[in-house]
C-alpha cells in the first residue's frame, strides 16, 4: 500500500538534507581552505592596486556567494545528477578551491591567474547552459561571475605590479 502524503514528506526531507549537504560542503570547504591559506606576510608585502578591497570584506562576500553556489549546485544535482550543468558546477568548484592554494600557499601569481581565468570560463558556461533550463541557477551565479571577474582583475593587477 502506498502513502502519497508520506512519499511527499520523505522527498521534502530528502531535498532539505541534500540542500543542507551542499551548503555544508561548499561553505565548509571554502572556510577550511580560507583558513589554511590565509594571506600572510608574503601577501602583505605585495604591491596592490588602489582598488584592492579591505581584507575584512572577503569572508562575508565569499560566505554569501558560497551559499548561492551551493543552492545552484543543489538545483543542478536535483535536475540531473550527472548532467552537463552538474559537471560544470563540480569543475568550477574544484578550480574555485584551487585558486587560494595556488595563489596564497604556492605564491604563484600567474598560475593563479590561469586558474581564475579557467574558473571564469566555467562560471560563464554554467550561466549560459542554465539560462534557459534553470534561470534561477543561472541568476544565482551572476554575482559570483561578477566577483570572480573583479578577483581576476585584481589577480592580474597584482601580477603586473609584482
Amino acid at each position: 500500500m502506498r502513502f502519497p502524503l508520506m512519499e511527499h514528506q520523505n522527498n521534502n526531507l530528502k531535498s532539505l538534507l541534500t540542500l543542507t549537504g551542499f551548503i555544508v560542503l561548499v561553505v565548509g570547504a571554502g572556510f577550511l581552505i580560507g583558513v589554511s591559506t590565509a594571506p600572510g606576510p608574503w601577501f602583505a608585502a605585495l604591491d596592490k592596486p588602489p582598488f584592492n578591497p579591505p581584507s575584512w570584506l572577503f569572508a562575508p562576500v565569499w560566505t554569501i556567494l558560497y551559499v548561492m553556489i551551493a543552492i545552484a549546485g543543489f538545483r543542478s544535482y536535483r535536475r540531473a545528477p550527472t548532467g552537463r550543468a552538474m559537471q560544470l558546477w563540480g569543475a568550477q568548484m574544484v578550480l574555485n578551491w584551487a585558486w587560494s592554494i595556488v595563489f596564497f600557499s604556492a605564491h604563484m601569481i600567474w598560475a593563479a591567474f590561469a586558474v581564475i581565468f579557467a574558473l571564469w570560463v566555467l562560471i560563464a558556461g554554467f550561466v549560459a547552459l542554465n539560462r534557459r533550463q534553470d534561470p534561477v541557477s543561472a541568476l544565482l551565479f551572476v554575482p559570483y561571475f561578477a566577483w570572480v571577474s573583479f578577483a581576476a582583475l585584481l589577480n592580474f593587477s597584482i601580477g603586473i605590479l609584482n
